[in-house]
């Protein structure tokens, strides 16, 4: 993985040993985290260091216990080469490893966004994998028999529709129910450098969003389940037995590059960027760039004039979007690919799309759009003919709320 923040420290990666940062000067060469003898030999100067590095803390924790994974792709030494992944790593440690759980888009993140997932085997391990995005979004009382702890590792992007939230919801309240602690491996946040967007309403809440939360909360996913806990947010005000693994090196204002797309539609830094402001459009009639490779990087529809739309392209299915919106269909569009990095949602593209939209189609898919957006009003003002600016100041007050909460779980500095 490339970083792109440093501390001038130097950390060697030997056959499965991470050795610590140096005191200045310093000639003392002994490690401080001893990790397993099979990994592939490296030696990198390195910045951020996610909790899966952090071995020496939750490998004993897991030592002689039945362990249930929650995991994807993202759930790996992802700058190793080859990759390592946390399901593997641990079963080369002797980790009895009993269950594994899939989120949204399965365990190895070839389904489509809101496509069912089914129980399954992981054909390389054998291990039995239990679907957390097809009849079940929690585990149930059976899936946790014969589990003694659970490990939580997927990355997050910061934004509140991201559903990887809420299966971490039911992660934790389900080890509350049954009494079974959880370890979360913390990982850095590429959109954790601000925290813009309306606030959800509980009376919206849906599996794109469970807490009140600005559509970008600023957290990493340790971080944030530390607050899910702490709000009393699970049912019937449990409180899960949580542990979490930090980030070394790690600062909110850090910029972080993601080796593995932490879904399939999700391809590369400039998309991640981009989600908090292109995902609303998925409750809307416009295609966000799915049915193409350049996903959350693009918008078009047919129905947006070419003279104003300049940019052209046609979805067809590829993985991860099996029927892409106006598939097969020359969309008109806007082509973001090289938008300076945001520090806030920007509503304008949405706000004119809407406005050059033909009268007689509909432009919103009001009940996605609402869920997307965790309120009726963001498309009322829209509708309204509200300015991005005047719609901005409408957030003021539940944002400096919210960062109030918030402070109270940080982990890192902002």
């Amino acid at each position: 993985m490339r970083f792109t923040f440093f501390k001038n420290t130097l950390i060697k990666l030997l056959p499965l040993t991470i050795l610590a940062c140096f005191s200045c000067g310093s000639q003392n060469n002994e490690p401080k985290d001893r990790v397993s003898e099979n990994s592939v030999s490296l030696e990198k100067e390195i910045g951020i260091l996610p909790g899966i590095y952090q071995t020496a803390q939750y490998l004993p924790l897991l030592k002689e216990k039945n362990v249930g994974i929650v995991a994807n792709p993202t759930s790996a030494f992802s700058e190793d080469s080859p990759m390592i992944h946390l399901v593997d790593f641990l079963l080369s440690e002797g980790i009895e490893v009993t269950k594994v759980f899939s989120p949204e888009h399965g365990f190895r993140g070839k389904a489509d966004a809101g496509e069912t997932v089914q129980d399954g085997k992981d054909p390389k391990t054998g291990l039995p994998i239990f679907s957390l995005h097809g009849k079940h979004r929690k585990p149930t009382e059976t899936h946790m028999k014969e589990i003694d702890i659970m490990v939580f590792d997927i990355q997050d992007v910061g934004v509140r529709f991201y559903t990887y939230l809420s299966t971490l919801h039911y992660v934790m309240e389900a080890c509350a129910e049954a009494g079974i602690p959880l370890l979360v491996l913390d990982r850095p946040n590429p959109n954790s450098h601000y925290i813009d967007g309306p606030v959800m309403e509980m009376s919206h809440t849906s599996f794109l969003g469970l807490h009140p939360v600005p559509l970008v909360y600023g957290m990493t996913i340790g971080e944030y389940a530390q607050m899910i806990n702490g709000e009393g947010w699970l049912a019937n005000k449990l409180r899960c037995d949580l542990t979490v693994i930090p980030v070394e090196n790690y600062t909110h204002k850090d910029s972080y590059h993601l080796n593995v797309r932490p879904s399939p539609n999700l391809p590369n830094d400039v998309a991640i960027n981009l989600y908090p402001s292109l995902g609303l459009l998925e409750g809307t009639n416009l295609n966000a760039g799915r049915g193409s490779e350049m996903q959350f990087q693009i918008f078009g529809s047919p129905y947006l004039p070419s003279e104003k739309y300049s940019f052209q392209y046609t979805p067809k299915p590829n993985e991860g979007s099996k029927y892409p919106k106006f598939e097969g269909k020359l969309c008109n569009g806007l082509d973001l690919r090289e938008t300076p990095k945001m520090k806030e949602i920007d509503l304008t593209w949405i706000i004119e799309a809407y406005k050059n939209y033909p009268k007689n189609e509909s432009f919103f898919n009001t009940n996605n759009f609402t869920k997307h957006a965790g309120t009726e009003v963001l498309q009322q003002q829209i509708e309204e003919g509200l300015s991005m600016e005047e719609i901005r100041k409408t957030w003021t007050e539940s944002l400096a709320n919210f960062k109030q909460v918030r402070k109270k779980y940080l982990l890192y500095e902002d």
